[in-house]
């Protein structure tokens, strides 16, 4: 099983900074040391062509980023420190989740160790998204193989409102969200299929609503490609996901979907989306237990 990664993933943040920016590097040493990956199952990227940004953002807004020019309301849009560092991080994370959609095409599953920023909108981000990596990932696979059916999968505490921005109108898309309905995004953007739920929603009534509309997404576009923006933001211990899973909920989440869409032949392509753990390491401990059970099907469906 191919896991995209890169050491340029981690970004220094400014002290008491929420978004726990370690998790990447620790996941993947988890993962290494807990024998659940080979060392050469782990392939480094380097930064996207920016020719591949422009398929979903605006020039204006990449050069911003490029050269760090963005104005203060931008930045606390963003959540994030402005930057060279910050613009080579997000767009090596776009080359990941890029190159992990691919091979999910060529072998079932593909993994980004990283991934899922789904709040970026064309010119501008937010919530710690600074680039699309879904939306750019959808239109370089459409540029080759353009009658390809591909599905978001976003299972995230928080509503994909830029994934929906950009991608809306594209009838070979489908946008399946299950969010906290009073959370943020405070203004949320429609998606295909939009699945609300109540704050602190436990577990059995979460995976009750998740199983049943997903189900109903399936049977109503019958996808080529899933992309699935797993989330570990859905704990009853994140700081901003308003949910109460336990880690078997999570765990049960990601064993159905993962079985379901390989075992109806359908490659899956597994990113990590949010986590803002309040326990140090857990956020990269859930994202391990994700790939962990992706590694675990993909040999079980092994020649899909």
């Amino acid at each position: 099983m191919r896991c995209f990664y890169s050491q340029d993933f981690e970004l220094a943040l400014p002290a008491g900074h929420p978004f726990p920016m370690d998790k990447f590097r620790v996941s993947k040493d988890m993962l290494l040391e807990g024998g659940i990956l080979r060392p050469e199952e782990i392939i480094d990227v380097r930064v996207a062509d920016s020719h591949l940004l422009k398929l979903a953002h605006q020039p204006d807004y990449i050069s911003k980023i490029q050269s760090g020019l963005l104005d203060r309301k931008e930045q606390i849009l963003l959540g994030l420190p402005v930057g060279g560092k910050l613009f080579a991080r997000s767009a090596t994370e776009v080359e990941a989740t890029r190159l992990a959609c691919h091979a999910a095409l060529e072998e079932g599953i593909g993994v980004c160790l990283a991934g899922g920023t789904h709040h970026a909108f064309s010119e501008h981000g937010e919530g710690y998204c600074v680039f699309n990596d879904v939306a750019i990932a959808i239109r370089d696979i459409q540029d080759k193989q353009p009658g390809i059916r591909i599905m978001v999968v976003d299972t995230d505490a928080h509503q994909g409102n830029g994934t929906n921005a950009i991608l809306g109108h594209d009838p070979r898309v489908f946008t399946y969200s299950i969010h906290v309905g009073r959370n943020y995004p405070t203004k949320k953007v429609d998606g295909s299929m939009d699945v609300e739920t109540v704050r602190y929603v436990e577990g059995e009534m979460y995976l009750k609503q998740l199983f049943t509309s997903l189900a109903n997404a399936l049977d109503a576009f019958s996808p080529d490609l899933v992309i699935w923006v797993a989330g570990a933001d859905n704990h009853r211990n994140d700081r901003f996901g308003q949910m109460h899973l336990s880690v078997k909920d999570l765990q049960r989440r990601d064993e159905v979907l993962l079985r379901a869409f390989l075992k109806n032949r359908i490659p899956v392509t597994v990113l990590y989306g949010g986590g803002y753990n309040r326990q140090l390491e857990f956020t990269a401990k859930l994202h391990r237990n994700t790939v962990a059970t992706a590694k675990k099907l993909a040999v079980e469906y092994r020649g899909l």
